[in-house]
């Protein structure tokens, strides 16, 4: 469900649960897309679709093949209507069973734009004000608020202060969610927020929020065929999805996959699942800024504040912001409203040209770290060059995790204090780790991270290190996976590269210049360890101890804050926190980490 789409990364366990709120061999060749597009198009819209259907078939084809992606569903709508749905690839990949455009995707975090428009009409209605505190409506709620009172508008704009994913009722006695800033200050990404915000609503409307969003958004759209909540009875409905095999470790791309289990999700936060014609109804609705086929669903003033930049929103790329459930940045000179979702097995993109009145929406049956935006912004891009009579723009790479700007900064011999080394070394336009064997390539998955895509440095993320020990903003093309605008190099020049982490291994290169000893940390040995949690959310997360600081994942530093307890030292005011209990034998035997509890399970 989470919305932090800049990044295409390679975190498991308490990395995945940061993030998501993101045949057991099968991988997919680039023959196995070829032939599976299948297209319907609105008869106002033919010529249109006509035009550009050819420019994205050929586009998808290529991202699905380089992305490893099992199956795709497409919407593309006007205000007119809808212009085109399509689907491409498996639903099934052992049967070869295509994905078709009736099946239903889970749409994750996109359902908080239908949650944000709900609350709008509570507010048109005179039952609800989103400048009121929550506290008004759910006097219950087991919070505490040490930096302020939470308003309706902070839990909407992502800026409440809470957590991203605590249980609303953990089963812990006395629990309460705590506040580490300032409501209103800063954007935090919680899923958290939208899930009260779906108890305000059944709590002011006197029915489930699944009901209220069928009968307000899904049934004066027409959206007949999606479900509201993700239970037993839509399942048949569903596409069947995929995830990694390995959940305890970096996913690299066309890694293999393994078929998901069932799941129910019935909160506002992520709740939905539709099929690309449904979904073309609500972009058509969205781009005629709030007004439906009978009519207003929210009033003018209600859209004005959804699609208003209410709050700074990096996380969503370079100069974006945040409405009310949606996130809002420029294309090419124009407003786009747009958001994604990552459910366990699905991952989703919905962006909407507002300028040109243009929308597109697809979502892919697999959960492995990346989001398909390139295809939702290159659909939005082919469609305006086609409404303008125009040449489209030349179609994004498909993947470029394998090239990398400024390959030779990295290149070099790094040794560990113990005399062992790992050489990195330019291949092409990317990077190699020299093996005994062969070279492996380096797939780039965030600033200065990178994964090798064979055993056996596939357990954790090569973490490079700086002159000035922080990593690179830019200089990589690890986040165009995501984001084909990103990845370009920074016109500032970075310090140069002088160390290397795996795992619990560290490693410095000739231009380092400071200690080059272990830097034991005893008091910290016990911690380390494989935390796991059968729940999905959760997976697991390796804890490694290395250089004297504890990490995550072996890339996400964790820092001290208390006894047992610490915070991501890359987000000092993260409300989110990990805490480690139960020492027996001299290691902690229990990870809790945003309200999940992780069971020490094996050494790392």
């Amino acid at each position: 469900m989470s919305g932090d789409e800049s990044t295409d990364s390679p975190s498991n366990g308490l990395m995945n649960r940061r993030q998501w709120l993101g045949a057991a061999t099968a991988t997919l060749a680039a023959t196995t897309l070829v032939g599976l597009f299948r297209s319907e198009s609105g008869a106002a819209a033919a010529a249109t679709s006509a035009q550009v259907s050819p420019l994205l078939q050929r586009f998808i084809q290529d991202y699905m093949s380089a992305m490893n992606a099992p199956g795709l569903t497409l919407g593309l709508a006007n205000r007119e209507g809808t212009l085109a749905t399509a689907s491409y690839g498996y639903a099934d990949l052992a049967a070869k069973t295509p994905v078709t455009t009736e099946q239903l995707f889970q749409i994750g975090s996109i359902s908080k734009s239908f949650a944000a428009l709900v609350i709008l009409q509570l507010q048109d209605e005179g039952k609800l004000d989103v400048q009121a505190p929550v506290l008004h409506y759910l006097p219950w709620l087991p919070i505490e608020t040490e930096y302020g009172e939470i308003l309706i508008h902070h839990l909407l704009t992502h800026s409440s202060g809470m957590p991203d994913d605590p249980p609303l009722f953990s089963g812990e006695p006395g629990a309460r969610v705590r506040q580490t800033f300032k409501p209103g200050t800063q954007f935090h990404y919680s899923n958290w927020g939208f899930d009260v915000l779906g108890h305000v609503i059944e709590s002011l409307d006197g029915v489930s929020w699944p009901a209220a969003v069928s009968r307000r958004i899904l049934a004066p759209l027409g959206m007949r065929n999606t479900a509201a909540a993700i239970t037993s009875n839509s399942r048949p409905r569903i596409a069947q999805s995929y995830l990694p095999l390995f959940e305890d470790r970096p996913y690299p791309r066309h890694g293999a996959l393994a078929v998901a289990g069932p799941m129910s999700f019935l909160q506002a936060s992520g709740s939905i699942a539709a099929p690309p014609s449904d979904m073309a109804r609500y972009m058509q609705m969205l781009l005629n800024f709030g007004v439906g086929p009978s009519g207003r669903l929210v009033s003018k003033q209600a859209f004005a504040a959804f699609s208003t930049p209410h709050i700074a929103a990096e996380e969503f790329g370079p100069g974006a912001s945040y409405g009310y459930g949606i996130a809002i940045d420029t294309l090419d000179g124009h407003k786009r409203l747009r958001h994604t979702g990552g459910m366990v097995s699905f991952m989703s993109a919905l962006h909407l040209d507002m300028d040109s009145g243009l929308g597109a929406f697809a979502s892919i049956n697999a959960q492995q770290g990346y989001r398909p935006n390139p295809v939702a912004q290159y659909g939005l891009q082919v469609l305006r060059a086609a409404g303008e009579r125009k040449a489209p723009p030349p179609a994004p790479r498909a993947d470029p995790s394998l090239e990398v700007a400024d390959a030779a900064g990295y290149a070099g011999i790094y040794t560990a204090p113990n005399g062992r080394s790992l050489t990195i070394a330019t291949e092409n336009s990317g990077l190699v780790l020299i093996d005994a064997r062969h070279p492996i390539p380096l797939q780039a998955v965030g600033a200065d991270q990178f994964i090798a895509l064979e055993a056996p440095y596939d357990l954790y993320p090569l973490v490079f290190g700086r002159a000035d020990g922080m990593p690179a903003t830019a200089g990589t093309a690890a986040t165009a996976a995501d984001t084909p605008a990103a990845g370009k190099a920074s016109a500032v020049t970075p310090p140069p590269v002088v160390e290397l982490g795996f795992g619990p291994d560290w490693f410095a290169n000739a231009r380092y210049t400071g200690d080059r000893s272990e830097l034991a940390a005893p008091q910290l040995e016990a911690y380390a360890g494989i935390y796991y949690n059968a729940d999905p959310w959760a997976g697991a997360t390796r804890i490694v101890l290395r250089r004297g600081r504890l990490w995550a994942g072996g890339a996400l530093p964790l820092e001290p804050i208390g006894k047992h307890l610490f915070r991501l030292a890359d987000e000092p005011s993260s409300p989110e926190t990990a805490e480690f209990r139960d020492l027996v034998g001299g290691y902690a035997q229990i990870l809790l980490f945003d309200g999940a509890v992780l069971k020490r399970i094996a050494d790392v």
